[in-house]
């Protein structure tokens, strides 16, 4: 089995992507929806009402008044990555581990962060999703709540697409029409599936 790495900065349509590998039956392993499950759970918000005791509202985790913390604060956001990577982190291997056991051939991560943590290294491959920097603005604006200082601060803690693209092993381009879209994804599952069938683990 390969594991491919799936990322892209904010509003490059790295979800859609995702999606889109599921409806083409690849397993797809979401770490944004892993970390909102985790928020759920008792002892998520236990632990982390610890460390940020002003963000649990009625005994749940306000997310809204966490993001705003964090986004402000590079130490909160630290201590914040911290506690929660990990218990990510468990929730990924568990995930590969019940794939393999499937004997399927592939499975796609998709990581916000993946190549500002380093993580592309314990992975067979990287898809970069990526869109014109216009485009990618007028998506992310388009975003509740999303203000120019907001997104100015999320920009600032990932690494610029130019150089994203360049650790890629494969960059969907994604500024055009989902079906467009669509067309590239078809194209590089079966690409994957091809792959997966002559490595070599």
């Amino acid at each position: 089995m390969i594991s491919v790495g799936l990322t892209g900065s904010i509003a490059t349509g790295k979800s859609e992507v995702a999606k889109l590998f599921s409806a083409a039956d690849v397993p797809v392993f979401d770490s944004d929806a892993e970390v909102h499950g985790l928020y759920a759970e008792k002892t998520t918000r236990d632990l982390l009402g610890k460390v940020f005791p002003d963000v649990i509202v009625d005994g749940e985790i306000d997310r809204q008044r966490l993001g705003q913390r964090v986004l402000g604060s590079p130490e909160d956001l630290r201590k914040l990555e911290s506690l929660i990577h990990p218990l990510v982190r468990k929730g990924r291997e568990r995930f590969i581990a019940y794939w393999r056991k499937q004997n399927c051939p592939l499975v796609v991560l998709d990581i916000p962060l993946l190549l500002e943590t380093g993580q592309e290294k314990e992975l067979d491959y990287v898809i970069v999703v990526s869109a014109d920097e216009e485009v990618q603005r007028k998506r992310a604006m388009a975003r509740p709540g999303m203000t120019e200082q907001k997104l100015a601060g999320i920009l600032k803690r990932q690494m610029p697409d130019v150089e994203k693209r360049k650790r890629a092993d494969f960059v969907i381009e994604n500024s055009g029409s989902l079906e467009h879209l669509r067309i590239q994804v078809d194209a590089l599952s079966r690409k994957l599936a091809e792959l997966a069938r002559t490595h070599k683990p």
